[in-house]
């Protein structure tokens, strides 16, 4: 197609991309617990805030996402038994979580998938060509071309 040139030029439409096919890795990856990409980042950050709760705004931050991204994910853990819910008792508006004990061996899966796959991708490209695309990427999705 004409538009083939465009697009193996276009950096967002190499990241967007690549994005479908780390989405695919990751749903692999986490397949054998059930969990999407979200829900396994989700509890991958919750168990290294252990033992502190973390609030489901602190993760949408730190992530980059929408609460209610954040919040579906959380519906989901909480519902194969992997989260709990508590509420904040300095905020009665807003809510803590914590692991549950099959979350926790839940989370070690998953970090040692994500650990997995991070090693496969600095094998494959190596750790100075993978640290340096990074920069590259954070450096696009920094600028504002219009």
């Amino acid at each position: 197609m004409r538009i083939g040139a465009f697009l193996r030029a276009s950096p967002m439409f190499t990241v967007k991309r690549a994005a479908r096919y780390f989405d695919q890795v990751a749903a692999e990856a986490f397949a054998v617990d059930g969990l999407g990409f979200m829900e396994g980042l989700t509890l991958a950050a919750i168990f290294f805030e252990a033992p502190r709760p973390i609030r489901p705004s602190d993760l949408a931050e730190t992530f980059a996402t929408t609460r209610g991204n954040v919040s579906h994910a959380i519906s989901s853990l909480e519902a194969k038994g992997l989260v709990q819910r508590k509420i904040d008792p300095s905020d009665a508006r807003g809510y803590l979580l914590t692991l549950k004990p099959p979350g926790k061996k839940c989370a070690l899966r998953v970090i040692a998938a994500f650990d997995k796959m991070q090693q496969g991708f600095e094998q494959e490209v190596g750790a100075t060509t993978l640290a340096k695309a990074l920069a590259v990427i954070r450096a696009l999705e920094s600028c504002n071309p219009t």
